[in-house]
């Protein structure tokens, strides 16, 4: 399988994907799928009560739709995916007025991969417009493509100086972002109120710099000390995380202001009022 992982926006829902670059296929998360029909709270929930509900709908997926790798909780799972086939199938066993849309949307999304791969540029003009629907400021979204850059500059590094591309870069980036923030990689997105949704969609324009800022210290420092395999890069991203946090605690002592908060993109509801009631117990 390839390996283009990305995020697409269905009425300002996060459906991840999948594109198998060998078989020309896309894959959807089928429980981003659920989600996004039903605004279901707990989809996984939901998801498994449908296959019970509709024998035949849990026979199909368990037999075609495969565990696919997508950013779960910021490391890369095995979780369901779908084609586009797959999830017209789910769609039959969902009685949802957004059946329909969905359609015509998948249809959209398959055309626009044809589009970016003719033209790569174009990909980055979606992201941009999507991050656009979603309420995100241009000052904001110049600052995530930035980052995008240094992570994937890292990342090129990374796979370069043997470090296996799935469980070892959770890991690693889980060290970086651990050494300047304070907090896992989890903790943070708990902190959010986060649970499918990529934690860097909802940083802030300050979390978003000293995450560049940490994982470029890291490349820079790894390849001045030319860092090979796991354990000297667990070291070199330690210190490049170290880098960050110093620079953090510096503003932070002059300001007064934390650089690290639970503030997110989430619409109004549930998960904001927990996090407004977690500030207030501090």
């Amino acid at each position: 399988m390839g390996n283009t992982k990305s995020l697409a926006v269905f009425e300002n829902k996060e459906v991840r994907r999948y594109y198998d670059e060998v078989t020309e296929t896309w894959y959807f998360s089928v429980v981003d799928i659920v989600a996004a029909l039903t605004d279901s709270i707990n989809p996984t929930d939901y998801l498994k009560k449908l296959r019970k509900r509709d024998p035949e709908l849990g026979a199909y997926l368990g037999t075609n739709c495969p565990q696919v790798e997508m950013l779960t909780n910021g490391k890369n799972r095995k979780t369901l995916g779908g084609t586009v086939q797959d999830i017209l199938r789910l769609i039959q066993s969902i009685p949802s007025p957004k059946a329909e849309p969905f359609k015509k949307w998948l249809a959209k999304v398959g055309y626009e991969r044809m589009q970016e791969i003719a033209d790569p540029a174009q990909g980055l003009d979606r992201a941009r417009e999507n991050w656009q629907k979603l309420g995100r400021s241009e000052k904001w979204i110049q600052q995530r493509m930035t980052g995008q850059e240094t992570r994937n500059k890292l990342t090129d590094y990374w796979k370069q100086a043997d470090i296996k591309e799935e469980d070892e870069f959770a890991l690693l980036t889980n060290i970086i972002h651990q050494e300047w923030t304070g907090l896992t990689v989890k903790k943070h997105k708990d902190l959010k109120g986060l649970k499918t949704q990529h934690l860097r969609d909802h940083m802030t324009e300050a979390e978003l710099i000293f995450t560049a800022l940490a994982e470029l210290s890291t490349r820079q420092i790894a390849e001045s000390e030319k860092a090979k395999g796991l354990q000297e890069n667990a070291k070199a991203s330690k210190k490049g995380g170290s880098v960050a946090k110093n620079a953090r605690k510096e503003l932070e002592a002059k300001t007064g202001k934390s650089v690290v908060t639970g503030e997110n993109f989430l619409p109004p509801g549930k998960e904001k009022k927990q996090i407004e009631s977690k500030r207030k117990k501090r």
